[in-house]
């Protein structure tokens, strides 16, 4: 019988949340070596220089302070503004230079993308959130986004006592910092928050062909329902859930628990995949799509093709990145399902 996933009820320990901040499998190789710029783009070659030099900072122990400076107020690090910010389109590497810069630096150190720190305060709280991160020299966020008025002023409030504790920031998007909003919220509280977080980073601009802008990849030819519940019951730890089951499961759990759901899993099977309009829903089922695309576990997917999961005006909508990026995460894992033997 296959896995079902809307059976697991997985509980996560604080440590385990903060063990896995890690770069994903498929960034666990790269480094400052193997990232290739483009010789007509200068812009990849300058970030990729600021880069080296912050991580040769960085791969140095930390040097501890002394208890005059303590008492000054004076920092461990060098100043000048304590993060990096790497802006771009998708397929420029700026996640390769992420992850390169947090395999450079000695530790303690963290990775993890914007959805995972905010599911992260989320699980353990703001105060016991910022004590745990304080201790890392680097912290490197990944997909840096805020569409959600809500999001923002966690993720300031965070930033910014981490960087009071001295923390070292790295992020990368594919919108400026003050930026960042535009289009979804025009609130006077909400731009504050922008322009404060803005202030944090040394952006730098990587310029290159942008991938994605040339239409999402062609969703492959969905299964017959019969089919997904027949080849995930021959495939050792392969998971099966109907759809709506499944993300009715999702709304019981907390995001931050959506790793743990797939742990053992090696193939996930949905049946009846259908068309969305409701956005909770929609965005649960980003971070689980995120979650699989990190561990790289294919999908056996029935139902409407994948391209058609979200709906129109979704598309068109505040959220429509993050649309896009999953589906786009989706159609690559349900070409593994269909390339795997069964």
């Amino acid at each position: 019988m296959p896995i079902r996933l809307s059976e697991r009820r997985p509980e996560v320990s604080p440590d385990r949340l903060l063990s896995e901040c890690v770069p994903p499998p498929r960034f666990s190789d790269v480094r400052f070596g193997t990232y290739r710029p483009d010789p007509s783009e200068p812009s990849q070659s300058e970030a990729l220089a600021v880069l080296r030099e912050r991580g040769a900072m960085l791969a140095e122990p930390r040097r501890e302070r002394s208890l005059w400076s303590r008492l000054r107020g004076a920092r461990a690090e060098p100043t000048g503004k304590p993060g990096i910010y790497l802006d771009g389109g998708f397929g420029v590497g700026k996640t390769h230079l992420l992850a390169s810069l947090w395999h450079e630096s000695s530790g303690p150190k963290m990775y993890c993308t914007f959805v995972e720190l905010t599911n992260l305060v989320g699980a353990l709280g703001m105060r016991p959130a910022v004590e745990a991160l304080s201790a890392y020299r680097l912290i490197c966020i990944d997909e840096f986004e805020l569409d959600d008025p809500g999001d923002t002023v966690l993720i300031s409030r965070l930033l910014g006592q981490l960087v009071e504790a001295g923390v070292q920031l790295a992020a990368t998007s594919n919108t400026l910092p003050d930026k960042l909003g535009e289009g979804r919220f025009q609130a006077i509280d909400f731009l504050r928050e922008i322009q404060g977080l803005a202030g944090h980073f040394d952006v730098r601009r990587i310029d290159g062909p942008d991938y994605r802008h040339r239409g999402l990849p062609v969703a492959p030819e969905p299964l017959s329902d019969e089919r997904v519940e027949q080849v995930t019951a021959e495939r050792p730890g392969a998971s099966c859930d109907h759809f709506v089951d499944l993300y009715r499961q999702l709304a019981e759990l907390h995001p931050s628990k959506y790793g743990a759901l797939l742990d053992g899993v090696e193939a996930v099977g949905i049946t009846d995949i259908r068309e969305l309009t409701d956005e909770n829903v929609a965005l649960r089922l980003v971070v689980l799509a995120d979650r699989m695309y990190d561990r790289d576990i294919p999908l056996l997917a029935g139902g409407v093709p994948l391209d058609r999961m979200f709906s129109p005006d979704m598309l068109k909508g505040g959220y429509r990145k993050k649309y896009l990026r999953a589906v786009s995460r989706l159609i690559a894992l349900a070409r593994e399902g269909a390339d795997q033997p069964n």
